[in-house]
């Protein structure tokens, strides 16, 4: 990347566009709501200027946002960053004893919440904040986002920030522990937009942008922020829920060329009906889906119902984004694709040492988009990153043709009989039953203490689970699997627990699973 030493992200995502013509272009649709360049550019200097002015935050001060998806997200988002400041956007998801931990890690100063999400965050006394001082809410309350913006300017000069310096931390998932917060650097959204969104979908200045994955992580920041912004697109933001419903609504009224979304999105989809006979994805170019490996079958009935391609892919919050991905018209079902143009990537054993082509091993990638730390976690952060590489925790074998196929989470990798079993190969079988909506592969002991595979499966509507299906699956596996792969337990569960991401939590499965063993 040709960036200038002294570089702001949030003049390349938002203030060039006027110099480029762009001002009366709409960058954000939400709901009735339409946002143009020039009125964000003028959103993020007020929101700028008065969080530096009016509250006195300072160049890397940590600015917290507990926001839903709307304009006042970007606006927030990008306004914190030209003054030199790390916006830390927060899962929404999450409960009162998480934002403590996450507000007292990062010390932010300040916080910018939606009003819907404040009765969580007022379970915290405020005695057990000692960092935060100011509260501003989008919505009604005593200081809000209204508020702050008027007290603001329309002009604001960028911070002369490097491009090497912090933009913003996003925190993991935390489904292994507690949270931990990539410190993400001003090059690294233009990195990613250039590799994947450029590279690999080829996105255009005429594309509309609508990820159903949320901006308060990094899959969704990516799809519905700065993606769009990187080439004068527009991005479709939608604060509630992900229902079947909303989305089809939200297609349907906004009629996006981009989609993204999630496997367990995708699969509620299938399993949801259309909101009228004649609903199509017609002006749907491309699909995405990342977060877990997507199976064929799913693919395949996706593809058969709506004609749309979905390319599927796998990045993390480490990266940012996607740096492996199957690419338009070269689509391997059930693969996770090729290696993204500015990434590389390697697999090796227990030991670090290269295992052969086809041969399963850990996955590790280098790439210049890749966090530069966890923030006050040095251990894990040398655990995880080595150098230019990083450990992203999968397990993958490459193909004769460069492609490049999951296994699980390294941690989740079972060994049955001295063998290894991929949950992810299990699994993926058995989403082509016809009966399976969803399903997760967990490891259980049997009565000599040996592990065995154990599989949770959710049926689609309209069909019971009972023994008799028990053993049909188990046969359906083993008719296409070896036998020492078949699960030797079929639980017919209602849902499967996930992170707001949408990836399993098979951590859950497996603690329920012991608790009643």
């Amino acid at each position: 990347m040709n960036l200038p030493d002294i570089f702001n992200a949030a003049t390349h995502f938002v203030d060039r566009h006027l110099g480029e013509g762009r001002g009366a272009k709409v960058a954000i649709e939400c709901g009735d709501e339409r946002v143009t360049y020039q009125q964000l550019l003028e959103r993020v200097n007020r929101t700028g200027s008065a969080l530096r002015d009016r509250l006195g935050v300072r160049r890397e001060e940590r600015v917290a946002l507990l926001l839903l998806d709307t304009p006042d997200f970007t606006s927030s988002f990008f306004g914190a960053i030209k003054i030199g400041a790390v916006p830390v956007p927060v899962n929404t998801l999450w409960k009162a004893a998480d934002y403590r931990y996450v507000f007292n890690d990062s010390r932010a100063r300040v916080l910018i919440i939606s009003e819907p999400l404040l009765p969580e965050f007022q379970r915290i006394p405020r005695t057990e904040l000692p960092y935060l001082e100011h509260v501003v809410v989008v919505g009604a309350g005593d200081m809000t986002i209204t508020d702050l913006m008027t007290r603001g300017s329309a002009d604001l000069s960028a911070a002369p920030t490097s491009k090497d310096e912090a933009a913003f931390w996003l925190y993991s998932s935390g489904s292994t522990g507690a949270p931990k917060a990539c410190v993400h650097l001003h090059h690294d959204m233009v990195v990613c937009a250039e590799s994947f969104a450029k590279g690999v979908l080829s996105i255009r200045e005429d594309d509309r942008c609508y990820s159903v994955p949320k901006l308060f992580f990094a899959y969704g920041l990516g799809n519905g922020m700065y993606f769009p912004l990187a080439v004068g697109a527009t991005s479709i933001l939608f604060p509630g829920p992900p229902l079947p419903a909303n989305v089809y609504a939200m297609i349907e009224a906004h009629r996006p060329t981009l989609f993204f979304s999630v496997p367990t999105g995708y699969a509620m989809m299938l399993a949801g009906e259309r909101p009228s006979p004649d609903f199509d994805l017609s002006t749907v170019r491309l699909a995405v889906s990342a977060g877990e490996s997507l199976p064929a079958a799913l693919y395949e009935r996706f593809k058969d119902r709506f004609g749309i391609d979905i390319i599927d892919g796998i990045g993390s919050t480490e990266t940012l984004h996607m740096f492996i991905a199957n690419p338009p018209g070269a689509i391997r079902p059930g693969s996770s694709g090729v290696i993204v143009p500015g990434y590389e990537a390697r697999i090796q054993d227990d030991d670090e040492r290269p295992v052969k082509r086809g041969e399963q091993g850990h996955l590790y990638i280098k790439g210049d988009s890749i966090c530069a730390s966890y923030w006050n976690q040095h251990e894990k952060t040398k655990a995880t990153i080595s150098g230019d590489w990083i450990r992203t925790g999968d397990t993958y074998y490459e193909d004769e043709d460069g492609y490049f196929w999951h296994g699980g989470r390294s941690d989740d990798m079972l060994k049955v009989g001295g063998l290894w079993v991929s949950p992810t190969e299990v699994e993926h079988v058995l989403i082509e039953h016809p009966a399976v909506q969803e399903c997760a592969v967990i490891a259980r002991q049997d009565r000599d203490g040996l592990v065995k595979p154990h599989a949770c499966v959710v049926l689609r509507a309209g069909v019971t689970g009972d023994d008799r299906l028990a053993v049909t699956l188990q046969a359906f596996v083993r008719q296409k699997l070896a036998d020492y792969k078949r699960p030797r337990w079929v639980e017919f569960v209602a849902e499967l627990p996930k992170t707001a991401t949408g990836k399993i939590q098979r951590y859950q499965l497996r603690d329920r699973l012991t608790a009643r063993d």
